[in-house]
């Protein structure tokens, strides 16, 4: 599947993108508000953890902007509809609209394949992930209070809350 906005590419996610995709990654558990991951996981380990038919990336003039991928949430048959999702866009393009066009992607892939709720947890302090995600069709379903603590980075050590966010197909 491909999208084109301005000269932002939405495509599938290869593994030769891997270094750029990683370097996101990192770039925003540097930050402290994306994740409670200490570090991006090797290719092998990201690859075997994320739905193959949901990784897509957002590029331009050659170079990965952003990325999007799934995770099963469970594996019971009752929960096949259900996947949870992250979205990452590096610091240089943010505000550049990339974060929607990819959610934009993964909701039209995963509906396309059945799945009828993408659900991800948010820090209440990433007002601007909030924002993008209300944006495109999440909506806040519940807070969870000291949910888990952060191993590194500038809130080591710290308790933190996360939001549930999930988007419900109207089509599945």
């Amino acid at each position: 599947m491909f999208s084109e906005a301005g000269a932002v590419l939405i495509r599938p996610m290869r593994p030769g993108d891997w270094p750029e995709v990683r370097a996101i990654f990192t770039e925003g558990i540097g930050t402290g508000q994306a994740t409670f991951e200490a570090a991006a996981p090797e290719w092998e380990q990201f690859d075997a953890s994320r739905l193959p038919d949901h990784r897509f990336v957002a590029e331009a003039s050659g170079l990965v902007l952003g990325w999007t991928a799934v995770s099963a949430v469970s594996s019971r048959p009752a929960y096949a509809g259900v996947v949870e999702h992250s979205v990452y866009v590096a610091g240089s393009a943010r505000g550049r609209g990339v974060g929607g066009l990819l959610l934009k992607a993964l909701a039209a892939s995963t509906e396309d394949r059945g799945i009828w709720t993408i659900q991800s947890s948010i820090f209440p302090e990433n007002q601007a992930s909030i924002r993008l995600h209300q944006a495109n069709g999440f909506t806040i379903v519940g807070r969870r209070e000291r949910i888990a603590r952060m191993i590194s980075g500038p809130f080591a050590g710290q308790w933190r809350d996360t939001l549930l966010l999930e988007r419900r197909s109207r089509k599945v």
